[in-house]
Formats: structure tokens, sequence, C-alpha cells
């Protein structure tokens, strides 16, 4: 329990507060240095000034919205102005973004590529534009880094391009979309000579196979029944009109066999895809999603991902 003691100053010793417990123990009195305290009723100016500026306290079935406005374009290309709040911090900033890269889209939009392709200055604004504009549009398909998935959505960072690889294919790709379609063979076909097509595909890469099957698969290939060599080509090259793949170059985008340890495996999974076909190669057309200018961009950022051709 604490008593009291009568006298708070003391000759040879520190201001305290009176109060003393056990005897002996007193509470000094040091006031709060004088950079605190102003800190402290500096922060109480801060929070009226930022109350008044921005939006604060709740009232009724509202707020106060505070004095603070900020401008951006909506949807209908009018200035609006609004009170401050991130949504429309967030529009103000991508509007500004957009005012500084317009020039560089001006400029791409009257240049042809081949000149795009030798301006320094044109190149690393493609660069970094291209990249935003593949993340959000096209990595969701392609991955990241345009590389793929096997089974679903092609390599863009190879040197096998479907429907050709120039700029003026990728950009006609990216206009108006692609829908890739190869027809089952489950119905058509006996197991036995879906089993030597797939021998026969995997030869033309170079794999090691039953040289029977393939030989059978070859001859069915090249057949009216199958008619395997209509879109692929007598060579298997495909062709690139209607984007059917090489079966030549060891690029694999529907079947797994990079994946498949053995040749059971790996034929077993080329004979999954001639079976059942593929009708999931669609790519959406990206003509009215974004400007032409975008596409341009996109072009020069895909083309530049696998080489081009």
């Amino acid at each position: 329990m604490a008593d009291t003691n009568p006298s708070q100053t003391h000759a040879s010793g520190p201001q305290t507060t009176g109060h003393v417990w056990d005897g002996d123990l007193q509470e000094y009195n040091n006031p709060l240095p004088a950079w605190w305290t102003w800190t402290f009723y500096a922060t109480i100016v801060f929070a009226l000034v930022y109350w008044v500026v921005y939006p604060s306290w709740p009232v009724g079935k509202g707020f106060l919205p505070g004095i603070g406005k900020i401008s951006y374009v909506n949807a209908e290309g009018e200035v609006e102005s609004w009170h401050w709040n991130t949504r429309a911090k967030l529009l103000n900033e991508m509007q500004a973004a957009a005012d500084a890269q317009k020039p560089y889209f001006d400029r791409i939009a009257d240049l042809s590529y081949d000149q795009i392709a030798h301006d320094p200055e044109l190149n690393s604004f493609v660069v970094s534009a291209g990249k935003v504009l593949f993340a959000d549009n096209c990595a969701a398909c392609h991955q990241a880094g345009g590389q793929g998935k096997i089974g679903s959505y092609p390599n863009l960072a190879d040197d096998d391009w479907l429907y050709g690889g120039t700029f003026e294919e990728i950009n006609e790709t990216l206009n108006k979309g692609r829908r890739g379609y190869m027809p089952g063979y489950a119905e058509a076909l006996a197991a036995n000579e879906i089993d030597a097509l797939a021998h026969y595909v995997l030869s033309l890469s170079g794999d090691s196979v039953d040289a029977a099957k393939a030989a059978e698969g070859k001859a069915l290939f090249h057949s009216h029944k199958a008619a395997c060599y209509y879109c692929h080509g007598d060579d298997g090259k495909g062709r690139k009109d209607i984007g059917s793949a090489n079966l030549t170059d060891q690029v694999w985008l529907w079947a797994d066999v990079p994946g498949a340890a053995d040749i059971g495996t790996r034929a077993a999974r080329v004979r999954q895809v001639i079976a059942g076909g593929l009708s999931r190669g669609v790519m959406p057309a990206w003509e009215g999603r974004l400007s032409p200018e975008q596409i341009k961009v996109l072009t020069v950022y895909v083309h530049e991902l696998g080489g081009g051709q």
C-alpha cells in the first residue's frame, strides 16, 4: 500500500510525485521530452486533417466522404471525379500509365514489323508492355514464360509453329483465333490398327518401335481408310493452313511422349490421341478485346519468345 509523502521536492534530489511505497520506493516526476510531446500533438493535427480530406467516420448509412477528389476516364471516355478511394486511384493510375504509353503505341501502329524489330527503343517497350499484356491475357493458358502445357496449350517458346511463325501469321492467329480439330478413330479403326498407327507416328520422330507394326501403320497412314496424310501430309510434316502438327520433329503437344519412360507407355499415349481425337485446340480471337496496337505489340513479343520465322 502506498503512503503519501507531503514533500515532493528535495533539495538534493529529483522531483517526485510524492508517492512512497515500502518507505523508500518513490515515483519520479520527470517531464516528457519536448520532441515527444510535439510529435504527439502533430499526430492529432494529422488525424484531424486526414478526417477532413479523406473518407473517414461512418455517418448513418454512409460516411464522411472528405474533400479530396480524384479524376479518371470512365468506360464511356468521359472524365469523372469522385471522392478519394482506392478504386478511383487505381483507375487514375491506369489512365496515367495508358497516357504515358500512348506515344509508343502510336509509333508502333505506323511502323512495319521489321522497323519495330530494328528500333532499340521500341524493342525495349515491346518487351515491357508485351510482358504485361501476355501476363494479363495469354499466360493463363500458355504459362508465364510461354512454355505451354502438353495436352492442352502449345509451347510458344520453341521454334515449332502450328499455324506459322511469321509476324503476319502470328498477328492473324491473335486477331482471328484458331480452332484445331482431329477426328477420333476409335470407331473407324480396330484396336490393332490404332496401335500400328501409333508405332508409325513414333517412328516418324526417330523413336525405336516395332518395325512390323510401323510398316502396317505406314500403309494405314497413307490409305483412304485412315487418311492421316490428308492433314499431316505425305511426309508427316503437317500443314500450316490448318494447324496440323508436324509428326517428325519430336515436339509433342497433345501426347506426353517425352514424359513416358518406355515404348509401351509412349505408344499408349499416342493411341489415346488417335482413338479419342482432339476438339480442345481452341484459341479465342482477340480482335475487339484488345486494340490493334496492343495486338501488334503482342505479335512482336510472341514472335521473339520462340525466335519467330
